[in-house]
């Protein structure tokens, strides 16, 4: 595995922002973390924290909802993994699956075998929701371009018909709804490929996981898409971009890998898009939403997390959740 080498830009330290007296309520939008704010990306690697460890961090940075996070990473048995939740005061939101749907039908079985232990997992955990991620268009961390980061309208196609086919089959078995995550060097990516893929498929079945900090990376507006497409918005995950930085990854055209590493995924309040409009525009949908923490870190030293978990969720409970 290639070593990424985090570096960063200089600026000034973010201060906690003091827990008490929250500006508002904001009671349909529930809090929580997940294990790549502390640096963990794959099931098993020597530079990421052991997975007792985050468990225990999470919870006494003050979150009660996880997410599974990469499959493997975390007990894979269910009663063990209750114990392990229950006893620190945690619950599971969601699970999390890789998918290359745009691929077409021949992709199917190798795509719901993986799919079926994770939705499994999730279900047996008492969570209600499944983050369906695309395909990487070029490597994450050798920058190699895998396919062409435009979809055929063939495969365009493939991809909203598989998805929806996707999203039925988890709701028969699992009883799991899907949110389709957009993410950086992915063929859903920005506004433009974000609200095609949305007009193409079913709302019944497809909703979306918006990913605060992938989509402005993508030059997208979180706020617009809430208020635009708001009955899709099924999911949020809370995220910032160091503008500064992000202008130098674009320059470069820098793999979403080295991005991370050089700190273009930063911690609230300091990068964009501010998260009070984002949190106040999903309040306004008058739906309950779980509004998960994400800062991508990988690799991180080990003690990093935990001192920015405690700052962002105090500033989260600053804005009123």
């Amino acid at each position: 595995m290639t070593s990424l080498s985090p570096q960063s830009s200089p600026r000034s330290e973010p201060q906690p922002t003091p827990e008490s007296s929250p500006p508002s309520s904001l009671s349909r939008i529930r809090i929580g973390s997940a294990p790549d704010s502390w640096g963990v990306w794959f099931p098993d690697d020597p530079r990421q924290v052991p997975w007792q460890r985050f468990l225990d961090e999470v919870s006494g940075s003050g979150y009660e909802w996880i997410e599974l996070g990469p499959y493997g990473y975390l007990p894979t048995d269910p009663a063990v993994l209750r114990e392990e939740t229950a006893r620190r005061g945690l619950t599971v939101s969601a699970g999390t699956v890789f998918t290359g749907l745009h691929r077409g039908p021949e992709v199917w079985d190798a795509t719901w075998e993986h799919v079926a232990d994770i939705a499994a997992l999730t279900q047996a955990m008492g969570a209600k929701h499944l983050v369906v991620i695309p395909a990487f268009w070029r490597d994450d961390k050798t920058g190699a371009v895998l396919e062409d980061s435009t979809l055929t309208p063939t495969q365009w196609r493939s991809l909203t018909a598989q998805t929806e086919r996707l999203a039925h089959e988890v709701r028969e078995r699992f009883g799991l709804r899907i949110v389709v995550h957009p993410h950086a060097d992915t063929h859903i990516d920005s506004e433009e490929n974000v609200t095609r893929f949305l007009d193409a498929t079913d709302s019944s079945l497809v909703s979306l996981c918006l990913d605060t900090g992938h989509y402005a990376y993508c030059g997208g507006d979180s706020v617009k898409l809430i208020e635009t497409y708001g009955e899709r918005i099924g999911y949020l995950h809370l995220k910032q971009v160091d503008p500064l930085v992000l202008a130098s990854v674009r320059a470069e055209e820098l793999p979403f890998g080295p991005a991370v590493a050089r700190g273009v995924m930063c911690e609230p309040p300091s990068g964009v898009p501010a998260l009070e409009p984002v949190l106040a525009a999903a309040q306004q949908l008058g739906v309950d939403l779980f509004a998960i923490v994400e800062q991508d870190m990988y690799p991180c030293p080990p003690d990093k997390p935990l001192p920015i978990a405690r700052r962002t969720r105090a500033f989260l409970r600053s804005c009123g959740v």
